[in-house]
């Protein structure tokens, strides 16, 4: 093995030579050695984010270059859907047709969506915030700690 620079004032050795040093030197290296090493761990942790980040952003380019071809298709499907009404009626009034009812899928979509997000109203964490006001008060010396779980109350 050869040896390794991990700092600019500290040499170390790898196992082939082995040298003397005082304990005071040792201790004098502690802090940059802790340097290092923290440095270090931040590379490999910068690195892993990378990676993944750059996973994810591959991943999700592809997914969106599905949706894409799937609004591609739907455009496709409902012109497909208008000539067939064609068959019957003028292209014009097929084409109506379907638009009015695709008006009408998007109201009721709309409509029970907008129930939901009233149902999630208001949007205050009041377990979160009732917890934190009895720990506040336990912490002042104000009123009991409570006995319960959180998710109970």
């Amino acid at each position: 093995m050869t040896d390794s620079t991990r700092s600019d004032r500290i040499r170390h050795d790898s196992g082939s030579r082995t040298r003397s040093r005082s304990l005071f030197t040792l201790l004098h290296d502690v802090p940059t050695l802790v340097t290092d090493l923290v440095k270090g761990e931040i590379a490999l942790l910068k690195s892993e984010i990378m990676a993944t980040l750059k996973a994810f952003g591959l991943g999700a380019g592809f997914v969106v270059g599905a949706l894409v071809l799937v609004f591609a298709a739907l455009g496709v499907l409902l012109t497909a859907i208008v000539l067939l009404i064609a068959i019957w009626l003028p292209g014009w009034l097929s084409a109506l047709i379907v638009a009015v009812a695709l008006l009408i899928g998007a109201a009721i979509l709309g409509w029970v969506g907008y129930k939901k997000i009233k149902v999630g109203l208001p949007v205050v964490p009041e377990k979160t915030l009732a917890s934190l006001q009895r720990d506040l008060r336990a912490i002042k010396g104000v009123g009991t700690i409570p006995r319960t779980r959180l998710d109970e109350s």
